[in-house]
């Protein structure tokens, strides 16, 4: 079975969007700061190698708040989707985690996932078989993940920008993760760090 993998950007102080993220601004007022390094990537293979990394993933989980900006009028579309790359064939399935499932989307995909982090991951890990299943948003899911022992792998590429408000990672952790560094790559607009969890 393949890993379980948190795939995130985050602000120097820990941000994972900018103020008021909702229906308008998914990642929250000024929180494409977070994602520079998405939209150079054309310039900078080493960016690029985290999109590209995005083709070999077998399942998605993401949390509610994060399907309904992504399913809303300022969601995905032809232009942003999955990874932000056109180039690759297709976005592996999403799973979302929710207390309950909506009554209708917009967009086709996506299994609502109502009994919470664990069956998510167990869904998902099945789906991925021996590919990665990531965990791709938002804050709350992550901490789930990362205090239920779900998570192999932590990948947070770090913006160079301090946001001051948005949504926090790390929250729901009261208690020692212990990380092993495995990976760091250095470049003008991310420092992207991956962790083994141990």
């Amino acid at each position: 079975m393949g890993r379980v993998v948190v795939d995130i950007s985050m602000s120097v102080d820990g941000y994972i969007t900018g103020p008021n993220p909702g229906p308008e601004h998914g990642l929250g007022v000024g929180g494409e700061d977070l994602h520079r390094w998405v939209f150079h990537s054309e310039n900078s293979p080493d960016d690029r190698q985290f999109l590209e990394a995005a083709d070999q993933h077998g399942a998605v989980i993401m949390g509610r708040r994060t399907f309904d900006f992504v399913d809303g009028p300022n969601g995905w579309d032809d232009e942003v989707s999955y990874a932000y790359d056109h180039d690759l064939p297709g976005r592996p399935p999403i799973y979302v985690v929710t207390h309950q499932a909506p009554e209708s989307t917009r967009l086709t995909g996506f299994t609502f996932i109502t009994d919470g982090i664990g069956a998510a991951a167990e869904a998902a890990q099945q789906t991925a078989g021996e590919r990665d299943t990531v965990i791709m948003a938002g804050a709350d899911v992550i901490d789930q993940a990362l205090v239920a022992g779900l998570v192999n792998d932590l990948r947070v590429h770090l913006s160079p920008v301090l946001m001051g408000a948005g949504t926090k990672l790390f929250e729901l952790v009261t208690s020692k993760v212990s990380l092993t560094q495995s990976d760091v790559v250095v470049t003008p607009y991310a420092t992207h760090l991956t962790y083994r969890v141990t």
